[in-house]
């Protein structure tokens, strides 16, 4: 198989060249047909652009003798195990699409796997700090907003992108409810605790002075425009500089906090999992490590063995 040419892609090393139209059409299908984000699909276009660069021939010349050697290449060249693993995870999610669309009698990547990455837990806020980083209410409408997102990513366990995409239309302050799209453009709809609605209620008391009535986005910048993510790590941070945190305080913190300090009071994974949004557990569960000394309270406190004896009743079994 001879693939016709395609828009340009960028090589490993760098330069332009035709796309691959079988690369081309993959990226394609991903974009309108699954939704996904264009940051997504150029992160794939990058990892098939450089798989197609490994080897000559066409697509039936692919093998998994082929793919081992590319990624041991990349593996030689510094690259961690989590560019690794995404390298192989689009190779398997390539080799799946044109197997069904006729191109390849089996996909090559579907047995390979690669080196799994360590996943580093953020590191954690526990309730005090989580509640020190939320700020106090105050009359400047600077304040009312970022207190209202503080207190929004807390309450609610958004990510960075689901709160900057949050419209005017998907808060439902009367229910206590927040409607968000996530990743892959999956909806869910969460609860917004009480400290979250009335900062809220606060901040859309000012809004309409910054906002025009036709702008749709819930958190707006002074020009009335929709705030973007890299506005929002900046106002977290100096929030966190203010709370004495001492370490940079971030969207994915809050949201860790939040699943944490739920998951600690309900040990209910799979509720936490629905409200993260997560399509698979096991993504829940490296936000699920409990504080030791909390683990060991619930054991002193529940296990038979271990619950302490009251001074009646030592004193009776000891004989004394």
């Amino acid at each position: 198989m001879t693939p016709a040419a395609a828009p340009p892609g960028r090589t490993a090393g760098g330069s332009e060249q035709p796309r691959d139209a079988a690369v081309q059409a993959f990226l394609d299908h991903l974009r309108d047909e699954r939704g996904l984000s264009v940051h997504t699909v150029s992160a794939y276009g990058r990892d098939l652009d450089r798989l197609r660069a490994g080897f000559t021939g066409g697509w039936e010349d692919l093998d998994p003798a082929v793919l081992r050697r590319i990624a041991a290449g990349l593996a030689r060249a510094g690259r961690n195990p989590r560019s690794i693993q995404r390298f192989l995870s689009a190779a398997r999610s390539f080799g799946r699409w044109a197997v069904r669309e006729g191109l390849l009698e089996s996909s090559p990547a579907a047995a390979l796997r690669g080196p799994r990455p360590r996943r580093p837990l953020p590191r954690a806020l526990d309730v005090d700090q989580a509640s020190s980083a939320m700020l106090q209410p105050s009359e400047r409408t600077l304040d009312r907003r970022d207190r209202a997102m503080l207190e929004l990513l807390y309450s609610s366990g958004l990510r960075l992108s689901e709160l900057t995409g949050l419209d005017l239309g998907h808060l439902d302050l009367a229910g206590g409810l927040v409607r968000v799209l996530g990743k892959g453009r999956r909806e869910r709809t969460v609860p917004v605790g009480r400290m979250a609605g009335a900062a809220l209620r606060d901040w859309l008391a000012v809004r309409p002075e910054w906002a025009g009535a036709a702008e749709p986005a819930l958190f707006v910048s002074r020009r009335g425009r929709r705030l973007g993510n890299r506005a929002v790590q900046r106002r977290l941070a100096l929030a966190g500089q203010r709370a004495g945190l001492g370490e940079r305080l971030h969207p994915h913190r809050l949201r860790h906090a939040f699943a944490s300090h739920l998951l600690e009071s309900s040990g209910d994974l799979r509720a936490v999992q629905e409200l993260l949004g997560h399509a698979d557990l096991a993504t829940t569960q490296i936000y699920t490590h409990l504080d030791f000394q909390h683990l060991a309270q619930v054991y002193d406190g529940a296990h038979p063995r271990a619950r302490r004896k009251t001074q009646g009743n030592a004193g009776a079994q000891s004989g004394d």
